[in-house]
This record gives structure tokens, C-alpha cells and sequence, in this order.
């Protein structure tokens, strides 16, 4: 299964046995194929070359195995770029096809992969997934879901918008955090109607973005595995020193720093606008919903192989991190 995203491409090969699919490769790389896209709504020319680069890097891996089938998926930077289109015939060239989904489509296949891992419950769920260029925000009861909505706000475009300065002092981040978050809570409160009326009584919120702030709040003794807005409150003088001074943070992954106060923001204005005091990281999501579409939808799904050779599910995820 690859994921290409905003931020990151992944990839995962996995191998069919007895109708379950076992991960036998995985790996991801920093590509953020939508830098800027949001503000010139092009895959810019240093983005394009590294996604290229990367998917044949990809391709090497796929070509060490005798791959069945494959899957690639394109979301929200493949939407809205307006040279898309080059992007994938390039991609189609190298020989990966990436098929382009609608932000609901994707949506989705998040709700399927975020709630694979979790115990049936008799409860509504609300599932968060905060990528580079959109969330997705979806309310589901088991396997059914009651409303889904995809939004234009992710971390890296928060970044370009509002923090795109590479030096600032803690005055002037503090004020960018504050026109973030009140930018984030504005784009979620657009649904959040809707959203508060579905009822739900627990938040799972997955993407690299989540991953990230649940590290932290979990180095500084906020609880493992979670966020809680309380938390999110507390760190965010030590975040913006962070930044400003260039200091390191216990539980940041290094490769995500130029996300932090994004991230932050994102996440900030999102709980806000939902009234969320804490929610869960999920560690699956888009990938693990094509993983479970791809089971129960073999027989649709072209040049699948029935054998136990190796397959590969593409997902193009140009997301979410």
C-alpha cells in the first residue's frame, strides 16, 4: 500500500494469505508534494521532481516483489492542483496509475481504517483525520456513517498561510498561532452544526499531525495516547519558545517541526469548534480502509491475483501526514 500525501508518501506491500493481507514492506518519505499549493494552486516544479523521485524509489521496492495488483489513490492535492493532470501522466509513466478520489470518498476510507482497531461499540464515533491540504471529518455508528464532511484546512497549508516566515520572534508566532487558530475554528464551525447533533461520545483523530501532538503531550505527562485541550493549552508557551529559539522538544519528531505550531493551530481550532476537552490517536486510517475495501471488493477491483503472491495497495494521500 502506498500513501502519497501533502506531507509524506507511503508505501506498504502486503502479502495475501488465508483472505488477510500481511504487511511485508513498509516505508514512507517526506515529499510534502502540496508546499504551496494552496496559495498557487500548482504542484510546484522542486515538489513535482520529488514526487517523481520518490515514487520510483517506490517502484524499485514494488519491482523486488512478484506484485499481483496494485492500488493508488490521489486526494486533495491532486483536487485542487491546477497541474495535477502532468503530475499523473508523469506517475503513469514511471508505471504507477494513481486514480483520484472525491474528498468524501476518502473520508471514507478513513472512518473503515480508523475503526478496524477499535471494540465494537453501541456508541456514535467521531473520526478526525488532519492532513497537509484537508480534514476529514467524519460521525459513524459501527460500520455506518451519519455524516461526512472534507474540509479545505491541513497542516501544511496552515503553515504556508501563517507561518511561512523562517524567523520570527515569540511575539509575532504567538500572534500567527492566534489568526491560526481562529482561522481553524472558523473553516470546523462551518459543519459544526451538524457535526455536535450526530451525538457522539468519543474522538479518534489519526494523521502524522495527531501523532505528533499526542507525542508531546504524552513527554510532558499529559497521558499516553491521547490530547486533551487542556494540555494543548498548557504547552503552548514551550511550543512557540520552541520555535522561536530553535530548541529542541521532548517527543518531537525533528522531520515535523517546520508542522508544529500548524499542527497546533489545526488541532486547536478544531476542538474549539466541536467542544472537544480530549480525544485518541489512531495509528490507522486511510491506508488500513483500502486494505479492508480491498478484501471484501476483490473480485471488483482489476488484474487482482487470487494467488499468495505478494500485492500492493497504492494510496496517494495528498492529504493527510
Amino acid at each position: 500500500m502506498y500513501g502519497s500525501g501533502v506531507n509524506s508518501f507511503h508505501l506498504l506491500i502486503g502479502e495475501w494469505n488465508n483472505d488477510r493481507i500481511e504487511i511485508v514492506e513498509r516505508c514512507s518519505e517526506k515529499v510534502q508534494l502540496g508546499e504551496d499549493a494552496g496559495t498557487t494552486g500548482l504542484i510546484s516544479s522542486a515538489a513535482f521532481a520529488r514526487g517523481l523521485l520518490c515514487l520510483e524509489h517506490f517502484k524499485s521496492l514494488m519491482d523486488q516483489y512478484p506484485i499481483g495488483q496494485y492500488w493508488a489513490l490521489g486526494t486533495n492535492t491532486f483536487r485542487v492542483s491546477q497541474n495535477s493532470a502532468a503530475f499523473l501522466a508523469a506517475a503513469k509513466q514511471s508505471g504507477i496509475e494513481i486514480a483520484v478520489i472525491s474528498g468524501v470518498q476518502e473520508a471514507l476510507l478513513i472512518y473503515a481504517g480508523v475503526i478496524s482497531t477499535l471494540p465494537v461499540s453501541e456508541d456514535n464515533r467521531l473520526v478526525i483525520d488532519i492532513g497537509g491540504g484537508s480534514t476529514e471529518v467524519i460521525v459513524g455508528w459501527k460500520h455506518k456513517r451519519l455524516l461526512t464532511e472534507s474540509l479545505p484546512i491541513g497542516s501544511v497549508a496552515w503553515r504556508d498561510r501563517f507561518f511561512s516566515t523562517t524567523a520570527a520572534t515569540t511575539d509575532k508566532l504567538q500572534l500567527a498561532v492566534d489568526l491560526a487558530i481562529e482561522a481553524a475554528r472558523s473553516e470546523f464551525s462551518a459543519v459544526a452544526p451538524g457535526v455536535k447533533k450526530a451525538h457522539w461520545s468519543e474522538v479518534h483523530a489519526a494523521s502524522g499531525t495527531v501523532k505528533m501532538l499526542a507525542s508531546l503531550c504524552e513527554a510532558y505527562g499529559f497521558g499516553s495516547g491521547v490530547i486533551r485541550f487542556e494540555a494543548l493549552q498548557k504547552l503552548r508557551p514551550r511550543l512557540v519558545a520552541a520555535v522561536a529559539n530553535q530548541t529542541e522538544l521532548d517527543g518531537m519528531n525533528e522531520r515535523r517541526r517546520d508542522l508544529l505550531l500548524a499542527g497546533y493551530s489545526v488541532m486547536t481550532g478544531l476542538m474549539e469548534a466541536y467542544s472537544i476537552d480530549i480525544l485518541s490517536f489512531s495509528a490507522t486510517a486511510l491506508r488500513e480502509g483500502m486494505l479492508g475495501f480491498m478484501l471484501k471488493n476483490k473480485k471488483t477491483l482489476p488484474a487482482f491475483n487470487h494467488s499468495n503472491l505478494p500485492e500492493v495497495i497504492f494510496a496517494t494521500k495528498s492529504r493527510r501526514g
